[in-house]
């Protein structure tokens, strides 16, 4: 699916997707075995993000299935469209004749088909998609039941319209936020990748490949800072997506360096809850966080001159 891993590391770059060398081989072997990925950890810890990597690696697009509790089967395939069907036997009466099982079985086909997102994934042409199978530990165990033929046998089957295979076989992504245990036979299927919140190290180098502020020393410190607050036991702690928003903030304010004063400013971006809100304007817990996220700063400051000396 990818032409090398190194090509596949060249694009992820391009991408400004930061990814260690061993989960950049275990994308890659995915590829080669269309076996789909199942990608498991916390809210907000860059899951979706391999998925758009991906997309771009391959010069594709991402075909997103968004799971949710209640979510049925004509969500994720399709369903006819009856209100076509109906205008085609009005406009087309003459030409259609009486022979009913003619007509019926003209009506059932894909012509008349409105696909969801795992339809369009398997007829995608000329090139295979990206799927993306959003928190699917939010679905039952009957639709994951039905998600196994279709990351096992690449088709669909529908009733009134038969068996439908594949015109591509996509790369397929799905993430678990953990509220359900995903079936065992589901994971069979699927290589198992664990996500987590990166290293403080490994958050200031994602900041550093995407950031306005061109601050090293800024970076560092909302690294520290990102990491201090989801050691803070927080009820939402910040997404990566929400300290890379932190930072185009502070680039907006025109702030170099984080400040316990700049607390009420700050909440909104970092306290998404009332009681995560009530935590951090008790007493000095602020203060003390943006005490910590300097402390690792400077670590990583001295780590490099540390570095640079050797």
């Amino acid at each position: 699916m990818f032409p090398s891993i190194a090509e596949l590391r060249r694009k992820f770059r391009d991408a400004k997707y930061i990814v260690d060398e061993v989960t950049l081989s275990q994308v890659y072997v995915a590829g080669e075995l269309k076996k789909p990925v199942l990608v498991e950890g916390p809210p907000g810890c860059g899951k979706t993000e391999l998925a758009k990597a991906v997309a771009f690696a391959l010069d594709t697009v991402v075909e997103r299935l968004q799971c949710y509790p209640g979510i049925d089967e004509e969500k994720a395939i399709g369903k006819f469209d009856t209100a076509l069907q109906k205008l085609f036997l009005e406009t087309q009466s003459d030409q259609l004749g009486t022979d009913w099982e003619f007509i019926r079985s003209r009506l059932r086909t894909m012509d008349f088909f409105v696909q969801g997102p795992l339809m369009r994934a398997l007829q995608h042409t000329p090139k295979p998609c990206v799927l993306l199978i959003d928190e699917v530990d939010k679905v039952d165990e009957e639709f994951e039941s039905m998600l196994l033929e279709v990351l096992s046998e690449w088709q669909l089957s529908i009733p009134r319209l038969g068996t439908v295979p594949h015109k591509t076989i996509p790369f397929v992504i799905l993430t678990s936020n953990e509220v359900r245990r995903i079936g065992d036979p589901l994971r069979r299927r699927c290589a198992y990748f664990r996500a987590e919140f990166p290293t403080v190290e490994r958050e200031a180098e994602i900041l550093k490949t995407r950031s306005r502020t061109g601050s090293a020393t800024l970076q560092r410190q909302i690294a520290g800072l990102s990491y201090a607050l989801r050691a803070y036991r927080m009820e939402k702690p910040p997404s990566i997506a929400e300290i890379l928003e932190l930072e185009q903030v502070l680039h907006i304010m025109g702030i170099n360096e984080l400040d316990a004063g700049m607390r009420d400013f700050l909440l909104p971006f970092l306290a998404k809850t009332k009681e995560d809100r009530k935590r951090l304007t008790l007493q000095d817990g602020f203060a003390s966080l943006v005490l910590n996220a300097k402390s690792r700063a400077s670590r990583l400051n001295a780590a490099d001159l540390v570095g640079a000396g050797t």
